[in-house]
């Protein structure tokens, strides 16, 4: 895992307590039947705090996946011209 995906997987294991580091990577929060909205909030306020971006409470649930929720982050810590220079590639 990279720094990126360990400091969420630290993330994810904080908010989500049933977690384990062994199927964090596997998580899909939108399937999570047992997610109430409070932990919802928590992560989202774990993720934006560790990684200083903004993530919604709909992003969240649109992006779903752990690994969707990880590119999402490295693509928010990209300087701006970073992105739009991957965008037209």
């Amino acid at each position: 895992m990279n720094d990126v995906g360990e400091r969420l997987a630290r993330c994810f294991l904080s908010a989500l307590p049933k977690l384990t580091m062994d199927n964090v990577r596997d998580t899909n929060v939108t399937a999570l039947s047992d997610v109430d909205s409070w932990a919802s909030v928590t992560l989202i306020a774990v993720i934006d705090e560790e990684f200083g971006i903004n993530l919604s409470l709909d992003q969240l649930w649109e992006l779903g996946t752990f690994q969707a929720i990880e590119q999402f982050v490295v693509e928010q810590r990209q300087p701006s011209f970073e992105r739009d220079e991957q965008a037209h590639k």
